[in-house]
């Protein structure tokens, strides 16, 4: 360790130079590293969906409709001259409207209303477009560009393109709120007015490296991509903070800085390595996810974490070391003083606190899996215009969900029956398959692509109209029940659109749920077992946390609104991970302490020492939760956000407030389960008062 504090220190300037070359090298990576918008391309490879997008791929070689386009005001021949000129536009895969299941030579009165209802409504069209993976922001503008204001365009296609369009802002304009207020934060409770700087400038140069090297996997999701940098920096802006206040501490006791360095280096190490750790085990449970946008998340915080800490142990001292003078001549008193008495506060609080935990965990360990969950994008936001123009389609059409479903192709006669049954089916608006429906029409009427939508040379596809909206219980009822009467005539089937996708995507997120948060709990279980090498305090510190997280997740239950089951399940690991920091900053104290001094006095001082660092790390924490609700537009980075501020300042409460009362509780269970506790004993002289 000594070596490696000194060669630290000795070479600065390489130092600093090699972490600004990595940060500008990364930096031009960003560019080359892609965004993946849609959440069924993270199903695991086996599932129906999956499988039936490939097929669709691959043997119609477009994919489903993804985008719902309108436009109002036109007559039938108009109609269909504008379907030409959209199936134009670069970047449309297919369209369907009207004419691939009627003869438009036909009067519209003598066509079956059902159908037309689909397509055609008091001079408005609606055709289904499929717009190509990756392609979805020009090809929306294109669209736009094409149907003027009297258009519409909602679906996957126009929700992705809204997201393209705005994440990158988003992203950047919650760090412009997020940034000033940390520094002001900083301000109050350091001694520096350029400490704050040095802080983000060595997590900012992590986080730069993280998203560059990002470069490896290809493409990351969008909701790593809206999160992950505000969270890398939220969660290891403490270690910044630890080795600074280290460093300040240890110039008091040698007029070197590079010595002083040194030994806040090597005092902090274990430390800030002890923190990351919890950090990084809570988000290693992720990758655990079959629903791959967990390991996307997941390795992502992961690897930014422990470049946070590199950056933290080797590029922050040199750059302190290179601005020590600076560091000096910008002192100033704390504006924030120690609060005193507030440890002594917090202890005659502690048992009424604790009765409300107990009296409240029940009800909300039960209510949180009660919760009505959405499992795809959530509703769009209505102040933009792809929320305007979704409810426009819907209250023109209806909400409209496809479901496409292929079969083998060869024999008509179970196809015609098959989507006959499916026509029966509650809530199926409309079936088209050629043999059931266009099969109707005489020959030659039709073009000659009309079969191309339907057959390829090995499956048949039957496209399914539904009014259920894309996920709820009748979306996945109606499902359910497709999948079934296709079981019946066929045993190979496979059936994909955007509810199919979220049905599969709710199956595969909810069998994660246990797996990933019992993963969570036994690696933070493991880690605070060799730290605190006892048997009592993991366990208090686990269901202090875990029940910030219940407390935090039965809220939407109590207040009747349903939340993004994706946040619901990533929140139960972020907030183990990223807060059980506090618990174990002040459980360490306590036994520290408690060497020296009774349990109350152990904990009274434990509280008046770490009581500020908890309330500034949790409030970091809170306010990064809250800049991402406040300036996403995206439903589950919004409300991961919310989750996230929510919990961290439930976790702080809990750490303040029922963390001391269970510790003094179990105080002597627990110098009697831990390895070498060295707590102090009453004696006759010594009385601990309560």
């Amino acid at each position: 360790m000594d070596r490696l504090t000194k060669a630290i220190t000795s070479h600065q300037r390489a130092v600093i130079a090699v972490f600004l070359v990595l940060a500008v090298i990364s930096a031009v990576l960003i560019l080359g590293v892609s965004v993946n918008y849609n959440l069924a391309d993270y199903l695991p490879p086996d599932a129906e969906s999956t499988v039936a997008l490939g097929i669709m791929d691959e043997e119609f070689g477009t994919g489903v409709p993804n985008a719902r386009v309108m436009v109002s005001g036109l007559t039938i021949a108009e109609a269909a001259e504008l379907k030409t000129q959209i199936a134009a536009v670069d970047g449309v895969t297919g369209v369907m409207w009207l004419d691939d299941v009627e003869d438009l030579t036909t009067p519209v009165e003598m066509m079956d209303t059902a159908t037309v209802e689909q397509y055609w409504r008091d001079g408005s069209a609606l055709y289904q477009v499929t717009v190509a993976d990756g392609r979805e922001a020009s090809t929306v503008d294109a669209l736009y560009d094409l149907i003027g204001e009297n258009g519409a365009i909602s679906g996957d296609a126009a929700n992705t393109a809204n997201m393209q369009n705005r994440v990158v802002s988003e992203v950047l304009g919650a760090a412009a709120i997020l940034l000033p207020l940390i520094i002001v934060l900083l301000l109050v409770t350091t001694t520096s007015w350029i400490a704050p700087l040095l802080f983000l400038a060595s997590i900012g140069v992590a986080i730069v490296i993280n998203m560059g090297t990002n470069i490896v996997f290809g493409e990351i999701s969008f909701v790593t991509q809206s999160v992950s940098p505000i969270m890398q920096l939220a969660v290891s802006l403490d270690y910044a903070i630890f080795l600074l206040n280290s460093f300040e501490r240890h110039r008091q006791e040698t007029p070197d800085a590079e010595q002083a360095m040194r030994m806040a280096i090597k005092e902090s190490f274990s430390s800030i390595a002890a923190s990351a750790a919890t950090t990084v085990f809570g988000f290693m449970a992720l990758i655990f996810m079959r629903f791959e946008i967990g390991a996307d998340l997941g390795l992502n915080l992961v690897k930014g974490v422990i470049l946070s800490y590199v950056s933290v142990v080797v590029f922050l001292p040199c750059l302190s070391l290179a601005c020590v003078k600076l560091l000096d001549k910008t002192r100033h008193k704390r504006i924030v003083p120690e609060i005193r008495g507030i440890g002594r506060g917090l202890v005659k609080i502690r048992v009424p606190a604790l009765i409300l935990v107990l009296l409240l965990v029940a009800p909300c360990f039960l209510a949180q899996s009660r919760t009505d969950f959405f499992y795809g994008m959530g509703s769009p936001d209505p102040n933009l215009r792809y929320g305007q123009d979704t409810e426009l389609i819907n209250e023109t059409f209806g909400e409209p969900t496809s479901i496409v479903l292929f079969v083998p192709r060869g024999n008509p006669g179970a196809e015609a029956e098959l989507s006959a049954e499916i026509a029966d089916i509650d809530h199926v608006t409309a079936v088209m398959s050629y043999a059931y429906t266009v099969g109707e029409v005489p020959e030659g009427t039709l073009d000659d692509s009309v079969v191309s939508n339907f057959y390829s040379d090995n499956y048949a596809r039957i496209v399914v109209t539904t009014d259920t909206g894309t996920e709820g219980d009748e979306a996945f009822a109606t499902v359910e029940a497709v999948r079934s009467a296709a079981a019946k005539y066929y045993d190979e089937y496979y059936a994909c659109g955007e509810s199919a996708n979220i049905y599969d995507i709710r199956d595969v997120v909810t069998e994660d749920s246990g797996l990933v948060n019992l993963i969570s709990v036994a690696f933070i279980l493991l880690t605070l077992l060799v730290t605190f090498r006892s048997l009592t305090l993991p366990l208090i510190l686990i269901f202090v946390i875990e029940t910030a997280i219940w407390i935090n997740l039965s809220v939407p239950y109590f207040t009747d609104n349903a939340l993004v089951y994706i946040g619901y399940l990533v929140i139960n690991t972020v907030q183990l991970g990223a807060t059980v920091d506090y618990a174990i900053l002040m459980t360490d104290g306590y036994v520290v302490n408690r060497r020296t001094m009774l349990k109350r006095e152990a904990v009274i001082n434990t509280l008046q020492t770490n009581f500020l660092s908890v309330l500034t790390s949790g409030l970091i924490l809170s306010i990064a939760g809250f800049c991402l609700n406040f300036t996403s537009s995206m439903t589950i980075v919004s409300e991961l956000g919310l989750l996230l501020a929510r919990g961290t300042l439930l976790s702080m409460a809990m750490v303040l407030l029922a963390l001391p009362a269970l510790l003094m509780l179990f105080d002597p269970l627990t110098a009697r389960l831990t390895l070498k506790s060295g707590f102090l004993k009453k004696t006759e002289k010594e009385v601990d008062v309560k």
